[in-house]
Order: C-alpha cells, then sequence, then structure tokens
C-alpha cells in the first residue's frame, strides 16, 4: 500500500506504525472491469480509493441512458457523498472502468478512524476541499463552454483519460452521445 501512503504524505504527516493502523480500518478489494461497487437504490455504505485502476460514478437517466458523473483513477477518491454522510439510499451506481485494486471504508470504520487518528480529519478535510472546487469548475465549464470547447478543454486537462477510458465513456462524462463526440473528434483532426 505504498500508493496510499505516498498519497497521505503529500497532506499529512505520519509515522509508518501510525500508517499501518490507519489502513487497518480499510478493507482492500480486487475488482474486475465493469465490476459494480454499488447500484442505484442501495444504501451507500461506503467509499473508495482508487490505488489501481479506474471507477466511475453514473445514473441512469430517464431515457434509459447511462449519465457518467464522476471518474477516479490512481490515488482519488468516489462515493455519492450525499447518500454516505447520511448512510441513504443513492441513485447512482459506482462501476470499475478497469481491473482495479481498491481501499474500501464505511462510515462506522470512517468515524472510529478519525476518532483514533485525529490528523486525519485534516487529511479528509482538504480532499473534499480539493473535490468541492474540482465541482465549482466543472459546473462553470458546463455553461460557459461549448461542446467542442468542453472537450478541448478535457482533453488537455486529462489528456491521460482520452487514452485510457472508452469513448463512450467520455462522451457520457460531458453530455455527448458518442457519435456527436466522434463528430466532434472529427472535426478538430480536420
Amino acid at each position: 500500500m505504498e500508493t496510499f501512503k505516498q498519497h497521505l504524505d503529500k497532506f499529512i504527516t505520519m509515522s509508518d506504525e501510525e500508517f499501518t493502523s490507519v489502513l487497518s480500518f480499510f478493507q482492500e478489494l480486487e475488482v474486475k472491469k465493469k465490476h459494480d461497487l454499488m447500484l442505484s437504490g442501495e444504501v451507500c455504505k461506503s467509499m473508495y480509493f482508487v490505488v489501481k485502476g479506474c471507477l466511475r460514478k453514473f445514473f441512469v437517466n430517464e431515457k434509459g441512458i447511462e449519465q457518467t458523473t464522476e471518474f477516479a483513477i490512481e490515488n482519488w477518491w468516489i462515493t455519492d457523498t450525499f447518500a454516505y454522510e447520511r448512510q441513504m439510499k443513492s441513485d447512482f451506481c459506482i462501476q470499475a472502468v478497469e481491473r482495479s485494486t481498491i481501499l474500501m471504508i464505511d462510515l462506522q470504520n470512517q468515524e472510529a478512524l478519525l476518532k483514533k487518528h485525529p490528523i486525519m480529519e485534516r487529511y479528509f478535510r482538504m480532499v473534499y476541499q480539493r473535490a468541492y472546487a474540482s465541482s465549482e469548475r466543472r459546473i462553470r465549464y458546463l455553461y460557459e463552454m461549448t461542446r467542442e470547447e468542453l472537450y478541448v478543454h478535457f482533453s488537455t486537462q486529462y489528456p491521460w483519460f482520452i487514452q485510457r477510458i472508452p469513448q463512450y465513456l467520455i462522451a457520457s462524462f460531458l453530455g455527448f452521445t458518442p457519435e456527436y463526440l466522434s463528430e466532434i473528434r472529427a472535426k478538430l483532426r480536420s
């Protein structure tokens, strides 16, 4: 779990002994591509840290189309925060995009972790602040940018996603149909 330790070290300082204790609050999972970690209608019991791989959060709209709202790659967290914090049913699904290694923690273990290691309060506060700021930016981009500008911005800011994530999922995340994304990409190449 050196990856998780290195990630924590960017935000907080702890000894190897403390890290071993912190890690004991998590469950490590290996999941296959397309494995569902949470389905819509289930109580959101956990949050997930991606050690290796990629997860996505999505919902199915009224037309029956999957709408991806979030990706999580290495060193990123993912959950339905609203449902997780309230331990209620979620309207979202969380699924592995790739074969992934993840750390999972439930609310009860997270509360025990924070009680035993108060420094983790600082860590989670910083993570939530960054996630919130990122969400604010994404909302602004959705309002301000044309669809073409949105794709160019996304592919410039996150080039590794373009190489790694299937195009139909990128289209879903950007609010496009896969066909429309193909048109944009063809137009940009010419």
